[in-house]
């Protein structure tokens, strides 16, 4: 635990490699199952067209060209000296064991890259690739990113997220079986999701044993279905301090143990509300400040 009142992911990597070490967005060209027809075809309501990758991703440019380049960036930015392979755009175990094994293996020649984050959704895990992920877990200093979104099955059929919770379950039972760490990915605020149903989603993450989780806020973004329900005024959005104070809340019910590795979604340069979320150092001494108001920090309501 640090002065911030919450276990963050920084903290984790320092103790483990003893300097800065920054991830490093990739895009090896994965496809989406959501999107290529075998669990849907247009994709999560909030999704752009690009998956998840960071705006900096040289997307047209090859793995080796995008990691050299990022790491450039991440070591005059931030001085890192150490860099971890970040498969961040779309579902990265979503294709033949044999093509994902010659990608990771790509980055991981690189004698500067020190590990793996993957991510993926918890229907892109069979069980080969299971057991390629347990290699590079004996490997490497590897990480599992999966989109969990929301613990509720009504909010992920309303957001055509094409899984249920249950698949989110096992593909977490199945990762930690073989000991992979595993970072879960939630976003507050989704259409028709009480305060409560929001924050239940601690119990979930607590009882999985989750080692990460990131926290989102919801993005209206160019191009998505939740652009055309902004547009029509039928989708509501947090305003900041409403948002401010639901992160503290499900901070105190979340497990000490869990590190955080955001609390706000990055900006994106087709974003169309809400625009408060791009003032992200303020946003995170808020929550500093507003824990401490309380007196409270990460676990203060665990168990409940």
């Amino acid at each position: 635990m640090t002065d911030l009142r919450y276990a963050t992911f920084a903290a984790e990597l320092r103790r483990v490699f003893g300097c800065r070490v920054q991830r490093i967005p990739l895009d090896a060209g994965f496809s989406c199952p959501n999107r290529d027809g075998l669990a849907g075809t247009d994709g999560c309501i909030y999704c752009g067209g690009i998956g998840a990758g960071a705006p900096e991703i040289l997307r047209n440019a090859s793995l080796i060209e995008q990691l050299r380049a990022g790491k450039e960036f991440a070591a005059q930015r931030y001085k890192a000296t150490k860099f971890l392979a970040y498969f961040q755009a779309f579902s990265n175990t979503y294709g033949p064991v044999d093509r994902l094994q010659a990608v990771y293996d790509e980055v991981l020649a690189d004698p500067e890259v020190s590990g793996l984050i993957i991510g993926t959704r918890p229907d892109c895990l069979p069980p080969d690739v299971i057991d390629l992920l347990a290699d590079y877990h004996r490997r490497t200093w590897l990480w599992v990113e999966l989109g969990l979104q929301s613990s509720t099955d009504r909010t992920l059929a309303l957001i055509n997220r094409g899984h249920d919770v249950d698949c989110f379950v096992q593909a977490v039972t199945a990762l930690k079986e073989r000991g992979i760490r595993v970072c879960a990915h939630v976003i507050l605020g989704l259409p028709g999701e009480s305060r409560e149903e929001m924050l239940a989603t601690t119990e979930l993450l607590n009882r999985l044993g989750i080692d990460a989780v990131k926290i989102h806020h919801l993005h209206v973004l160019t191009g998505t279905r939740l652009a055309e329900e902004y547009r029509t005024g039928t989708l509501t959005l947090l305003e900041r301090d409403d948002y401010l104070g639901l992160v503290c809340d499900f901070l105190e019910r979340l497990d000490p143990r869990i590190m955080i590795q955001r609390l706000f979604g990055d900006g994106s340069k087709t974003l169309i509300a809400p625009q408060w979320g791009t003032k992200k150092s303020f946003l995170l001494a808020a929550v500093t400040n507003e824990l401490e108001r309380r007196g409270t920090r990460q676990g203060s309501a665990y168990p409940y």
